[in-house]
């Protein structure tokens, strides 16, 4: 566990999107479970779904409705083939995007597989004041979200700004 002096810990959801794995077999999920409790915060829930918007949804919308979750982790659905729908059951629930997510995912991407990253369609966004990030199934695009993105963004120490600061139920005076 890394230093966490100063942290506001926050509680984290993990939703895996897949067809072909089980919560036995999700790596991507437990990789980001692992990440996230390491950093000193708490998984929240975890759960996994079929590339089904309607279960994603259900899913996603729940988590936003609770007071008590602060972020989702969303892994898998956003490829460009087959049932990818992830990024099309998310957006209509966000309140604002955070377009400058998947840009920096997709740069940082890129030095490690090149122009396949334009087939990534990682998002973020915020809903209820809960925090969203969509990301790719692969494990290395989920370590490569939280180690270099994510986990500095949800971190109330990284300065000058973080999310953490503008989530109002944590800031409430």
């Amino acid at each position: 566990m890394s230093d966490t002096k100063g942290l506001t810990p926050l509680s984290i959801a993990v939703l895996t999107i897949s067809d072909s794995r089980s919560l036995a077999e999700d790596v991507s999920g437990q990789l980001l479970q692992t990440s996230l409790e390491a950093a000193g915060h708490t998984c929240a829930e975890r759960a996994l779904v079929k590339d089904d918007k309607y279960q994603i949804r259900e899913v996603v919308s729940r988590w936003i409705n609770a007071p008590e979750i602060n972020a989702i982790l969303t892994t898998g659905g956003t490829g460009i083939t087959g049932r990818d729908g992830t990024p099309e059951a998310i957006k209509p629930l966000l309140d604002k995007e955070i377009e400058g997510f998947g840009e920096m995912f997709r740069v940082l991407s890129y030095e490690q597989i090149k122009s396949s990253t334009l087939q990534s369609r990682a998002l973020s966004g915020v809903a209820n004041a809960t925090y969203l990030f969509v990301l790719p199934g692969s494990s290395s695009a989920c370590k490569t979200a939280w180690d270099t993105i994510i986990s500095a963004q949800l971190d109330s120490r990284t300065k000058p700004c973080n999310l953490v600061m503008l989530m109002p139920r944590l800031n409430e005076t």
